[in-house]
C-alpha cells in the first residue's frame, strides 16, 4: 500500500468502438486479480480518508482496498456489501470522478485510485467464487410495504431484510429496478446485474409485485392499515420540456421517453409510438449523463448523425467526464456554446452563447452574442434537461406535506409528515444520483427500525 510512485493509475479496458456501437454490452471490462491488486495496492491509507467522507454511503473504502491487495477477496467483499447494498451496481454508474476518485488524495498529482473498478472487481469475482450477500434468517414479526423499486427503495429493503424485517415492494413497471432498469443504458450496466440483485431480495424473502400501480392496482389506504409502516421511494422521472415555440411538434421528445422505450424493446416489450432514430439526424439539447445516454443510444440504434447541443462550454458540463470521452469515441459531435430559441419541422434554431461571470457558488453565467442566430437540421430532438418528481394521487390521498416542487418533506429521519411514512430519493430530494438515493434508503431503513422497535 503506498506504490503509487511506482505504479500509474490504470482504468479498465473497453471493448473496441466499431464493436461496442453495434449491441448494448456493457462497454467496461471487469479487471482481473493482477490489475485489480495492483491498483488497490497504490492506496496510502489516509487515516482520514476523503474517498470514504465524499461516498455518499459512506463504504470503508480503504479498507477494502487493503484486503484486495493482501488477496483476500471475501474480506474485501463482506466489508464492501457491509455498507452498501449494491456495490457492483454503484461501481458501474457512480461518477467516481466527483465523488471517491475526486477526493482521492493522490488525485491531483499520481492519479486517483481505481475505486469503482475495483469496487466491480470484488463483487464480480465474489459472485463467481459463490459469496452472497448475507441477509438475518430471524424475522422480527413487522412487515413494511416498499413502494417503488428504484435505487432508493432496493437500497431500504436491503437494510430492513438484514434487519430481520419482512418487506413487499411494490412496482408499476413489469420490471424492477427503476431508473436502473429503465433509465440507464445496458451499455453501461447489464440488465442481469440489477434483476441478480433483486432476485437475492426475493430469495431472502421480499415478495415483490410488478405492474402494480399504487393509487390504480393497489389503494395506498389498504397499504397504510396492512402494514407497520411505508416506505415511498417513487422517484423523479417527469422530463423537462424547453419552453419554446415548436415543443409540441411530433418529432421532439423526452430523454427518459426515449431510453425508456428503448430499453423495453431490449426486453421484447410490446412498445406503443417507438422513436426510430434510424438513418436521421438526432440532437440532444442537455449537458448531463442523460444527455450521454441518449447520444450514444442514438448511436447504437443506427441514426445517421448525432449532435449534443450545450449551452455552455466544455469545461462546465455537469455530465461524467468519462461519459463525454465515450461519447466523442462513438461518434457524437459536441456544439458547445449554443442556446436553443425555436423547435422547427426541419430543425433547431439556435443563438451562440459566451461564459460570463462566476456566481458565488462559481458557476459562470451565460451570455447570448448578438446575431448568432442559426438553424441546426435535425430528424429528431431530444430534451435532456433534468427531471422533477411527479404528483401521484395516492399522495394527495395520504395528505403528506410536499414542498413547491411537489417533492415529499421529511425530517432528517426520512420521516414524512405522517409518522408511519417515510421516504427518500429523488422524490425527496429532486433528480439526482442514484447513489444518494441509495444512501437516503439506508437512513430510511435505519430509522424504521427504531420507529418499529421501541
Amino acid at each position: 500500500m503506498l506504490n503509487f510512485t511506482k505504479i500509474d493509475r490504470n482504468n479498465p479496458s473497453k471493448r473496441g468502438v466499431m464493436e461496442r456501437i453495434k449491441d448494448y454490452k456493457e462497454v467496461y471490462n471487469i479487471f482481473d486479480d493482477n490489475k485489480a491488486s495492483e491498483q488497490s495496492d497504490r492506496c496510502i491509507g489516509c487515516g482520514d480518508p476523503y474517498c470514504h467522507n465524499k461516498c455518499p454511503l459512506h463504504n470503508i473504502i480503504p479498507a477494502w482496498l487493503k484486503q484486495v491487495a493482501s488477496s483476500d477477496l471475501e474480506l474485501a467483499f463482506n466489508i464492501s456489501n457491509e455498507t452498501s447494498p449494491m456495490p457492483e451496481i454503484f461501481g458501474r454508474i457512480c461518477p467516481q470522478d466527483v465523488l471517491c476518485e475526486g477526493d482521492c488524495t493522490l488525485n491531483e498529482t499520481h492519479g486517483a485510485i481505481t475505486i469503482g473498478a475495483i469496487e466491480t472487481h470484488i463483487s464480480e469475482k465474489g459472485f463467481q467464487a459463490g459469496f452472497k450477500p448475507k441477509f438475518n434468517a430471524k424475522k422480527i414479526g413487522k412487515k413494511v410495504a416498499v413502494i417503488g423499486s428504484g435505487p432508493a427503495g432496493i437500497s431500504v429493503a436491503t437494510f430492513l431484510l438484514r434487519a430481520g424485517i419482512d418487506v413487499d415492494m411494490y412496482e408499476r413497471a413489469s420490471k424492477a429496478g427503476g431508473l436502473l432498469t429503465y433509465g440507464i443504458p445496458g451499455f453501461k450496466l447489464d440488465k442481469s446485474v440489477v434483476q441478480r440483485r433483486v432476485d437475492w431480495l426475493i430469495e431472502a424473502g421480499m415478495n415483490l409485485f410488478t405492474s402494480c400501480e399504487i393509487g390504480v392496482d393497489k389503494s395506498i389506504k389498504e397499504l397504510e392499515e396492512s402494514y407497520d409502516a411505508l416506505f415511498i421511494g417513487i422517484g423523479a422521472t417527469k422530463g423537462r420540456y424547453a419552453g419554446l415555440d415548436g415543443d409540441e411538434k411530433s418529432h421532439v421528445h423526452l430523454a427518459m421517453e426515449f431510453l425508456t422505450k428503448v430499453q423495453k424493446r431490449q426486453f421484447g416489450e410490446d412498445v406503443e409510438n417507438y422513436i426510430d432514430v434510424k438513418g436521421k439526424n438526432v440532437v440532444v439539447i442537455g449537458g448531463g449523463d442523460t444527455a450521454m445516454d441518449c447520444l450514444r443510444t442514438s448511436v447504437r440504434e443506427g441514426a445517421k448523425s448525432v449532435k449534443c447541443l450545450y449551452r455552455r462550454d466544455e469545461a462546465n458540463m455537469p455530465g461524467s467526464k468519462k461519459e463525454v470521452i465515450n461519447s466523442k469515441e462513438e461518434g457524437v459531435e459536441f456544439v458547445f456554446n449554443v442556446s436553443p430559441l425555436k423547435i422547427e419541422d426541419d430543425g433547431i434554431v439556435l443563438v451562440k452563447t459566451s461564459m460570463g461571470e462566476a456566481d458565488e457558488s462559481g458557476r459562470q453565467s451565460v451570455n447570448i452574442v448578438e446575431n448568432s442566430q442559426y438553424k441546426e437540421e435535425a430528424d429528431i430532438i431530444i430534451y435532456a434537461l433534468g427531471f422533477t418528481q411527479e404528483k401521484p394521487k395516492f399522495l394527495e390521498e395520504l395528505n403528506l406535506e410536499l414542498d413547491r416542487w411537489n417533492g415529499i418533506k421529511v425530517d432528517d429521519n426520512c420521516q414524512t409528515s405522517n409518522k408511519k411514512i417515510f421516504s427518500g430519493g429523488d422524490g425527496v430530494r429532486g433528480a439526482d444520483l442514484a447513489v444518494r438515493a441509495a444512501a437516503d434508503g439506508k437512513n430510511a431503513a435505519n430509522s424504521i427500525v427504531k420507529f418499529l422497535i421501541k
